[in-house]
């Protein structure tokens, strides 16, 4: 299935919801990798074919851990797009990013453990390099988008991601202090790595709702604390994928389309015929 659809949002059901979006069409897919969050919404905004996708299910009833990440990236990507941007929470473990304020970060640290991270395996590998996981390109003209909108913007970062549903204890968040990361949350692993292995550009508009459990002038984070500040920032949100679709540059100038160009190691005589054609939308202009 193929439609000219140059970008997807992942994130809440409600930031569709908005005016001036025609055209709606609704997808159900159910890929290799089973079904996706939720039906795949697909609109026109300001003359782009957009998808979005609720990442948690409508009506949020999917865990992090239990976010049929490759199902997800695999359905987008055979819808034909190209690049994916993500809106999520996340926590603030710097006194500079305040609540309210939005982060597009640049790197990620993966502390999950419960989680399928690859399309690879069952008899074909393949060894993608995310040494820079978010699209530098992409992440320059969401930047700019979300800067458009007059919020608070803070380009870098590290993104550790946590398992969860819990949120961290304070030894935990002091440690991920420590370590020199910037937020935290719990869906960005391994969503931006199937992104890459699937040569999609990616980036992350981060909205920091607060301070986790470390801040102790701070309350502890809340479900409601999350929340509230999540219905506050939808408008903002919206307006900042408003202004990305206007100036969007049409094409790629990144090597997110070529990221599995080195990546494959196993002979191609060696891939079993099933494995093979489960990834063939993938890796099949590889294997020709």
């Amino acid at each position: 299935m193929t439609e000219n659809i140059s970008i997807a949002i992942i994130g809440g059901s409600g930031l569709y919801q908005m005016s001036g979006l025609i055209d709606v069409t609704e997808h159900i897919i159910d890929t290799p990798f089973g079904k996706t969050s939720a039906p795949i919404v697909v609109g026109t905004l300001e003359g782009i074919r957009v998808a979005f996708l609720a990442r948690h299910g409508l009506g949020h009833h999917i865990t992090p851990s239990e976010v049929p990440y490759r199902a997800n990236i695999y359905a987008l990507k055979s819808l034909g797009v190209e690049r994916v941007i993500s809106i999520s929470a996340c926590g603030s473990l710097r006194e500079d990013y305040a609540p309210g304020h939005i982060v597009i970060p640049d790197n990620i640290f993966d502390n999950t453990k419960d989680r399928a991270r690859t399309f690879f395996g069952d008899g074909f590998v393949g060894h993608v390099s995310v040494a820079d996981p978010f699209c530098e390109d992409l992440s320059n003209q969401v930047e700019v988008a979300v800067r458009s909108t007059g919020a608070v913007t803070h380009r870098g970062g590290s993104f550790i991601t946590i398992e969860g549903p819990r949120f961290s204890t304070k030894a935990e968040s002091n440690a991920f202090r420590n370590w020199g990361m910037s937020i935290i949350g719990m869906t960005a692993a391994p969503e931006a790595f199937l992104a890459r292995e699937a040569e999609l550009c990616y980036s992350t508009m981060a909205h920091v709702t607060d301070y986790d459990v470390w801040h102790e002038s701070e309350s502890p984070v809340t479900v409601d604390m999350v929340i509230q500040t999540l219905h506050k920032n939808t408008h903002l949100a919206q307006q900042a994928i408003r202004n990305l679709l206007r100036e969007i540059k049409p094409e790629r100038l990144c090597q997110c389309g070529q990221a599995l160009s080195t990546a494959l190691i196993t002979d191609p005589k060696s891939i079993p015929v099933e494995t093979r054609k489960r990834l063939d939308l993938i890796v099949g202009k590889y294997l020709k």
